[in-house]
């Protein structure tokens, strides 16, 4: 079933055309990667999708549902979580609090609690460092950090910038292996990253961004074995 289908979608920065026509889809459980240059526009499709940037034209449906246009809240108590590109935590608040943001729509304190204890399960290091202040931590933690404060608002489907950007090869195994587990537990995944092998290893489909639009699809199978896509992705053969 189809939970997120984005159709012609044209976004603007000031002047700049970011987007160019882009049409994808995303299916409940799948985890679907976008792969491009830097500036492709793939940082900017995901802020339109979580309402921080508002199309043009164009349409956004997500679970039968028109979304474009709406506002950031609506779209996170919809179901939508947004990790985005550099993290982004709090750098003054403990990770604890900064966890805690994550649940701010959300009512149910003994679910909460449930999925407090869930984070640190999937990231001890946030467990052990919970009473730190983020800006101290590594790039890494702040990543599972970002990521474990995506979770508490129980999404359906998360949206992950950039996980592994600026992080040490055996952190970058880590957030992907995690990446792996939260979708084995039900969340569907729409993932942005720079690490095409990385990204193409876990993923059901892919989509190409070239300057705003999307220039080629397929299977991560067969965006792995394309040409065209080793040769400008993957480093070479």
């Amino acid at each position: 079933m189809s939970m997120l289908k984005v159709d012609n979608l044209n976004v603007y920065y000031g002047a700049i055309h970011a987007l160019k026509g882009v049409s994808l889809e995303v299916n409940e459980g799948e985890v679907v990667t976008l792969i491009g240059a830097n500036g492709a526009g793939k940082s900017t499709l995901l802020k339109t999708l979580s309402g921080l940037l508002k199309p043009k034209e164009g349409t956004i449906d997500y679970l039968g549902k028109s979304i474009a246009g709406s506002a950031a809240q609506s779209i996170v108590k919809a179901g939508i979580s947004h990790v985005p590109e550099g993290r982004r935590v709090f750098a003054n608040m403990t990770v604890e609090e900064n966890i805690e943001l994550g649940a701010f729509l959300r009512k149910d304190s003994q679910g909460i609690k449930q999925d407090f204890e869930k984070v640190y399960a999937t990231f001890p290091r946030l467990l052990e460092r919970r009473k730190q202040l983020s800006g101290t931590l590594s790039g890494g933690e702040q990543q599972m950090l970002a990521m474990g404060r995506a979770m508490m608002a129980k999404p359906r489907l998360l949206l992950l910038d950039e996980p592994s950007m600026g992080l040490a090869p055996l952190m970058v195994k880590t957030i992907f292996q995690v990446i792996k587990d939260i979708n084995k537990e039900g969340t569907t995944i729409l993932l942005v990253e720079q690490n095409a092998n990385m990204a193409l290893s876990i993923a059901d489909r892919a989509y190409v961004i070239e300057t705003g639009r999307v220039i080629i699809s397929g299977t991560a199978e067969e965006l792995q074995a394309s040409e065209e896509v080793k040769l400008a992705y993957l480093g070479g053969h």
